[in-house]
């Protein structure tokens, strides 16, 4: 298993600093003297326990490591606002098999390493797994339910109650719903059989 943390893009060439190739080249231009250096690049801070996202990763590490999962992991973001925590990218031959059905692997997964990191940590601090994409591709899923339920409860006027999801599920409908007009979002239930309701708000 290997772990690598996300590097930023070097830095791209400024147009203006690029001549045009139709632009005659005048014979009083300076010569350069002296090959111009490409800027160094500062390195890569190495991923340490000492923070939350490198609890997290050395916990998925050893979690990973004692499955013989060959995957690798990727320090996608230190601490991303809209996620609450690290982001963290898991790839690779096994990676489908840390996925589950509907992702409740992947949940469970999310869940013990979140465990890890609050007992050393702030307890509201969250942490975001993704395998292979499948969390982005099922948050964009979500929110295109979400409108389509959303326009239905505008139209009719009656609440509608979604089914059983995860709390990382309802989350992203909390979030994704929670600055529209006209509707607000509860949840309902207990366990494993909570669920969202989507509502028309009441003058």
């Amino acid at each position: 298993m290997r772990v690598t943390r996300r590097d930023a893009a070097p830095p791209s060439t400024p147009e203006s600093a690029v001549p045009d190739a139709d632009e005659p080249q005048t014979d009083d231009a300076e010569p350069f003297d002296e090959p111009v250096e490409a800027e160094e690049r500062a390195p890569i801070p190495a991923i340490t326990a000492d923070t939350p996202a490198g609890t997290a990763v050395q916990a998925i590490q050893r979690i990973l490591t004692a499955v013989g999962a060959d995957v690798d992991v990727t320090l996608r973001a230190e601490h991303d606002e809209l996620a609450g925590g690290p982001v963290i990218d898991i790839n690779g031959l096994d990676s489908g098999l840390l996925i589950g059905r509907r992702g409740n692997t992947l949940h469970s997964l999310q869940f013990i390493v979140q465990s890890i990191v609050r007992q050393q940590f702030d307890e509201e601090v969250r942490v975001s797994l993704d395998v292979e994409q499948y969390r982005q591709r099922r948050e964009d899923s979500l929110r295109e339910m979400a409108d389509r339920v959303a326009d239905r409860v505008l139209q009719t006027g009656r609440g509608i109650t979604l089914e059983p999801m995860a709390p990382a599920d309802r989350r992203v409908i909390h979030l994704y719903l929670g600055e529209r007009d006209g509707i607000r979002t509860e949840s309902v239930g207990f366990g494993d059989s909570r669920k969202v309701q989507i509502i028309p708000e009441r003058d």
